[in-house]
């Protein structure tokens, strides 16, 4: 029973990174440890977070574009954590502030040392709301659509924040709401494609189902694009890394064991060249026409009064000629 049940934990393995990929994240100077994939996409390096890896922006804006649609902008500094358990993501977040749009997926939680933030959609709005820190212990939540519930995680005290709300908290005291206008800024960073390259076959159903309708619909531009762009196409590196470990009590955290890292090179192969064509042959030089020979300089012309030799007629002419010279001699 033991062998089985170690068996059955093996076999859940390989389909865990599909369900615990957060998105992808992008900025110019951040911090990303803990369960995470690195990929190589036309030359550019690409972080996929998972549940569990924590980010430190250092400075400026980073930006979050979660797999199930919608994206997270972080202004720096900042330090958060994001965990996710099915289709619902939990941001933990200590300083900095964060802004999010989201459709109707993912379920999102924003938790703080005292203060649990659960936006709420209105219909079928998007949600687009920020939470951030102005300074320690001074908490800022705005609402710019849809609502927000915010819920003291010691005394369970709730209150919603409602559509356009501006508040700000002081040591997490929900009954003790304020003006938080003019604190807490973070502009939203929109991505032109903010399409995730999850590795090997970790898109999610529905991308992978709207995907097929587009191609239904769109055949003939899709096809035409498609091979243009398979002219552009360049080798994607993958680089698999095995689970990091943090040691509390250590001073310096082990490094991760190059052996265990796996790089996989796709590529597209390209079809046999084949040359179409004809082979000539060299064209044949013409032999020179020869002159007849000349007669010799010293040789003397033929005299003036032998007459040639006559022309052979017809029988005709030739009794004639006959009988002509034969009466001449006889004169």
């Amino acid at each position: 029973m033991v062998c089985a049940g170690i068996f059955v934990a093996a076999a859940d393995t390989p389909d865990q990174p599909v369900r615990d990929a957060v998105g992808l994240i992008e900025g110019e100077d951040i911090a990303v440890t803990g369960p995470m994939s690195v990929e190589v996409v036309g030359g550019q390096t690409k972080t996929i977070l998972r549940s569990g890896s924590d980010v430190r922006v250092k400075s400026g804006q980073a930006r979050i574009s979660l797999v199930e649609g919608g994206q997270i902008s972080i202004c720096g500094p900042a330090h958060l954590s994001v965990l996710k358990s099915g289709g619902t993501v939990t941001v933990a977040l200590e300083s900095g502030a964060i802004r999010a749009r989201l459709e109707r997926e993912p379920a999102l939680s924003v938790y703080t040392a005292q203060i649990q933030g659960q936006p709420v959609a209105i219909g079928d709005e998007p949600r687009d709301f920020l939470v951030g820190f102005e300074s320690a212990g001074v908490m800022c939540v705005r609402t710019y659509r849809g609502a927000m519930r915010l819920e003291q995680q010691l005394s369970g005290q709730s209150v919603m924040v409602p559509q356009g709300g501006d508040v700000m908290l002081a040591n997490g005291q929900i009954d003790a709401l304020g003006n938080g206008s003019g604190h807490c800024t973070c502009e939203l960073q929109i991505a032109k494609a903010p399409a995730v390259p999850l590795p090997r076959n970790e898109m999610p159903a529905r991308t992978v189902e709207s995907s097929k309708e587009g191609t239904v619909q769109s055949s003939g531009d899709a096809s035409a694009a498609g091979e243009k762009s398979s002219k552009k196409e360049e080798p994607i590196y993958t680089v698999d890394m095995p689970p990091l470990r943090f040691d509390a009590s250590a001073k310096v955290q082990p490094e991760p064991d190059p052996r265990l890292m796996v790089i996989v090179r796709r590529v597209r192969v390209r079809p046999t060249l084949i040359f179409q064509g004809r082979v000539e042959e060299e064209p044949v030089t013409t032999a020179a026409v020869v002159a007849p020979p000349q007669a010799p300089a010293g040789t003397a012309p033929a005299p003036a009064h032998v007459a040639p030799p006559p022309a052979q007629g017809s029988v005709v002419d030739r009794v004639r000629s006959f009988f002509h010279r034969l009466w001449t001699r006889g004169g």
